[in-house]
C-alpha cells in the first residue's frame, strides 16, 4: 500500500513538474502566434511577413549550403532589418502595449453576462443607423468591448441609459446640443454623449474622408472598441475596427459586421436565435 502511494505521488509530482509547464508553454506560444498571424490577416503588414519568412528562408539555404558570404551579409542585413522593423511599425507597437496595459485579462475566464442587453443595442443601432441614413444624419457610435474608454466616456455626458433607436436619433439630430460628439455604448447600455475621441494618424487615409470618420478610426486604433459611423454627406453607413475602416455598408451587412465584432460568445448567438425562433413561432400560431 506505501509503495502504491509513494508510486502515486511520484506520478503527480512528475505531472506537476514536467507534463503541466510544458504543456502551458506550448498552448501559450500556440496563443501569441494565432494573434500574430490574426493581426497580419487583418492589417497590410502580410506582405512584410512574407518577406521576412523569404529573407530567413534564404538564410538558411546560406548556412546549409555553406555560402559564407552571402550568409553573412543576410545575417547583417537581417538584424538591421529587425531595428527597422521596430521603428517602421513604431505606432502598432505603441497602441498594442496600451490596449495590453488598459485591459483586463479577467475577460478572457468570465462569461458575458449582458447577453439580452447586447443583443437589444444591437438591434437599435441597426434601427437607428438605417434612419440616419436616409436623412442623412451623421452619427458616430462607439461599443466598448475590453479595453474600457473611461477617459473618452468623461468627455462627454453622462447618459446611463438603455439603448433605444429613438434617443440614438434625438442625439444625433443636428440641432441636438450632443450631435457632434460620440455615444460610448459599454455593455450595452449608452454609457455617454457628446464625447470626444482621438483622430487617426493614418497618413494614407483618403482625402474625402471628414472628421468624423477619422474620429472613429482613431478610436478603433486606440482600443478594441467597434465604431459605427454615418456619413452626413452621403449618408453612408461605415464600421471601423483595428484601424480598418469598412464603408458603405447595407442594413444586413452592417448588422452581420456588428454581431460578429461584438457578441464574443457564441452562447449570445444562439440565444438570440432561439428567442427570434420562438417569436417566429408564436406569431404563425397567432396567425
Amino acid at each position: 500500500m506505501e509503495q502504491f502511494k509513494d508510486f502515486i505521488l511520484r506520478t503527480v509530482q512528475y505531472l506537476l513538474s514536467a507534463r503541466v509547464p510544458d504543456i502551458l508553454d506550448i498552448l501559450i506560444v500556440a496563443f501569441l502566434i494565432y494573434k500574430l498571424i490574426g493581426i497580419i490577416r487583418r492589417t497590410n503588414s502580410h506582405k512584410i511577413a512574407n518577406g521576412l519568412f523569404i529573407v530567413i528562408f534564404v538564410l538558411w539555404i546560406s548556412d546549409w549550403l555553406n555560402l559564407t558570404v552571402i550568409h553573412f551579409l543576410l545575417s547583417k542585413a537581417f538584424e538591421v532589418g529587425l531595428l527597422a522593423l521596430v521603428i517602421l511599425f513604431q505606432p502598432e507597437i505603441r497602441r498594442a502595449l496600451e490596449k495590453v496595459g488598459s485591459g483586463n485579462i479577467l475577460f478572457l475566464l468570465r462569461g458575458n453576462i449582458h447577453v439580452q442587453t447586447i443583443d437589444t443595442a444591437i438591434t437599435q443601432t441597426v434601427i437607428a443607423c438605417k434612419a440616419m441614413s436616409k436623412s442623412k444624419t451623421g452619427a458616430l457610435i462607439v461599443f466598448e468591448r475590453v479595453n474600457k474608454l473611461d477617459n473618452q466616456i468623461n468627455t462627454g455626458t453622462i447618459i446611463n441609459s438603455d439603448t433605444t433607436a429613438e434617443l440614438l436619433k434625438n442625439i444625433f439630430y443636428n440641432k441636438a446640443p450632443l450631435h457632434d460628439g460620440a455615444v460610448i455604448v459599454s455593455e450595452g447600455k449608452i454609457a455617454a454623449a457628446g464625447c470626444m475621441l482621438p483622430l487617426s494618424n493614418n497618413q494614407n487615409l483618403s482625402r474625402d474622408l471628414g472628421m468624423r470618420h477619422r474620429a472613429g478610426i482613431g478610436m478603433s486604433e486606440h482600443s478594441d472598441a467597434v465604431v459605427a459611423i454615418v456619413s452626413e454627406e452621403t449618408g453612408a453607413i461605415s464600421i471601423a475596427v483595428d484601424g480598418m475602416l469598412k464603408r458603405h455598408l447595407s442594413a444586413e451587412t452592417f448588422e452581420k459586421i456588428l454581431r460578429n465584432e461584438i457578441i464574443i460568445d457564441e452562447g449570445i448567438d444562439t440565444e438570440s436565435k432561439r428567442k427570434k425562433l420562438s417569436d417566429y413561432f408564436k406569431v404563425k400560431k397567432n396567425g
